[in-house]
């Protein structure tokens, strides 16, 4: 609008000149070379216009005719720069792809283009990863620490390139030195998962906050973090300081109310200090966000001395706050197993076993050892047995690695990496699962092997066998009758053939089953009773 105002104005001043000029006329004289020349203002006036323009068009000429090289020179170079970044961007392209030799190729025609610029040593050493060649990648991290613009990048390069080669030390040093450098956010974390990889708790703790002072990781985050290194270091402090621990259990619980560690070490810790009363809220406070069997075994035992049948009755108390949950019937199942309740302890766990899914390991073993109690030992083998292919339950797992108890950090280093779930199912080939036959249908058993023909001896009859006679009836043994000239001698054991019959196993080769009676009161158990 101001530009278009701005035309407008000096349009109507040059209309003004004009008319000003033709409403007052004048005369302009010019002598050269002794003639005198007039001619009106208006026609002076085109005249010095038009020789001002053809003085600058003279003037244009021969400037353009002298820059004429240093023109064909820069449309060079900008050709030259055009084909440089065209090598950049398909060799950006082939790294994408996985071109190993496209990549490289294109690598060095952008170098040998655009020389030393920022995106061609990336490329470079991108170029260089993809084909294997550490030592080159690494010549192209370090060449780019020369460079401000490039120097936290290079930093970045060979803190991967050190940890791809097993150096931690200089992958650290190189993280540290990227964190003084600028607030890195994979500098920051670098150092952290150090930290933490070598049970330093308290200096990460100290890089937790500075990292969020920084706005490097987001604040629920922090908090998570710092409640499980606090946790880290009450367990680290029970015992030689348990007021500093529990002051550090009850931090982490209150920035991490679900954190199932601190719950159940700040509730120990407040039961050894005589306050059952708060350690009974804590852990119930828990369970009702999380049912564990860490939580479960300490509010069985936060009063020492106390019987089986009281444990049995505080169990009973804590699965009323979350009844449906499988956790809840193990631990009464538990509870009323050591208050020798057997048949409260097999109706707390019916809904497991009876469910559409398979009972879990610790299922099974529970009823192996309500079996084992009960004097009933084949029933209890035929429940370990069980368990051996059961499903698994819960546990912490991070990295691959499950673990019964939970730890601060993982082996790599990453902080509250455990998690309470069920492991992975991992694919395996059916087992082969033999389907019952029937004694009278032998026409799917494979056919017995024919034992070795013994030596020849001379004719003699034989006797039947004197074992049992087999599930199957086979046709006996041809007698082989001798004259009565021949004196019959003992005769050696043969191998009688006998049909096989597969039949499914109900229990392990020495179970007697469970209603066997054969058991005596002094004689060898495979499992002690408890």
């Amino acid at each position: 609008m101001v530009r278009l105002l701005l035309f407008l104005a000096l349009l109507a001043l040059a209309a003004f000149g004009l008319s000003w000029l033709a409403e007052n006329p004048g005369d302009v004289a010019l002598t050269v070379g002794g003639v005198e020349y007039q001619v009106s203002l208006m026609v002076g006036l085109a005249v010095i216009l038009g020789l001002a323009i053809l003085v600058a068009f003279l003037w244009a000429t021969i400037r353009f005719i002298f820059r004429l090289p240093s023109l064909v020179s820069l449309a060079a170079r900008a050709r030259r720069r055009e084909k440089g970044y065209a090598a950049l961007t398909g060799g950006m392209v082939a790294v994408g792809s996985g071109d190993t030799r496209a990549a490289s190729r294109l690598a060095a025609e952008a170098r040998k283009r655009l020389g030393d610029e920022p995106l061609t040593k990336l490329l470079r050493a991108q170029a260089a990863q993809l084909s294997g060649d550490r030592a080159a990648a690494a010549k192209a991290f370090r060449d780019m620490l020369e460079h401000p613009q490039t120097h936290a990048l290079g930093l970045r390069g060979l803190h991967i390139e050190a940890r791809r080669g097993g150096d931690h030390q200089a992958a650290l040093d190189y993280a540290q030195r990227a964190h003084r450098h600028a607030a890195l956010p994979w500098a920051a974390q670098a150092v952290l998962d150090d930290r933490a990889r070598q049970s330093d708790w308290a200096g990460a703790l100290q890089i937790v906050d500075s990292n969020a002072a920084a706005r490097l990781i987001d604040k629920p985050t922090a908090a998570r973090w710092r409640a499980v290194l606090k946790t880290a270091l009450a367990e680290a402090a029970a015992e030689r300081d348990p007021k500093t621990a529990l002051t550090l259990a009850q931090d982490a619980l209150a920035s991490a109310p679900g954190l199932v560690p601190a719950a159940a070490l700040s509730a120990k810790l407040l039961a050894a200090n005589g306050d059952l009363r708060r350690a009974g809220k804590t852990i119930e406070a828990a369970w009702r966000r999380l049912p564990h069997p860490d939580l479960a075994a300490a509010y069985l035992r936060l009063r020492r001395g106390d019987s089986a049948l009281d444990r049995l009755a505080r169990a009973r108390a804590l699965a009323r706050l979350a009844p449906s949950d499988s956790e809840s019937q193990l631990t009464i199942g538990r509870a009323a197993l050591e208050a020798r309740e057997l048949d409260a302890a097999r109706a707390a766990i019916a809904s497991l076993i009876d469910a559409p899914v398979r009972p879990t390991a610790r299922v099974c073993l529970l009823m192996a050892d309500i079996e084992a109690a009960a004097n009933a030992d084949g029933a209890a083998r035929e429940w370990l047995a069980r368990a051996a292919t059961a499903p698994r339950d819960k546990a912490w797992i991070a990295d691959g690695i499950v673990s019964d108890r939970w730890a601060p950090a993982a082996p790599s280093g990453a902080l509250d990496a455990f998690v309470w779930r069920l492991p992975e199912a991992r694919l395996s080939a059916p087992a082969a699962s033999p389907s019952p036959v029937s004694p009278s249908v032998p026409a799917e058993t494979p056919p017995p092997l024919a034992p070795p023909a013994p030596p020849p001896r001379p004719a003699r009859p034989v006797p039947p066998p004197e074992t049992p006679p087999a599930p199957v009836a086979a046709a006996p043994p041809p007698r082989v009758m001798a004259p009565a000239s021949v004196v019959q001698a003992a005769p050696a054991p043969q191998p009688t053939p006998v049909a096989q019959v597969l039949m499914a196993p109900t229990s392990a080769p020495d179970d007697p089953g469970p209603e066997s009676t054969q058991e005596s009161k002094g004689g060898f158990r495979l499992f002690a009773r408890e």
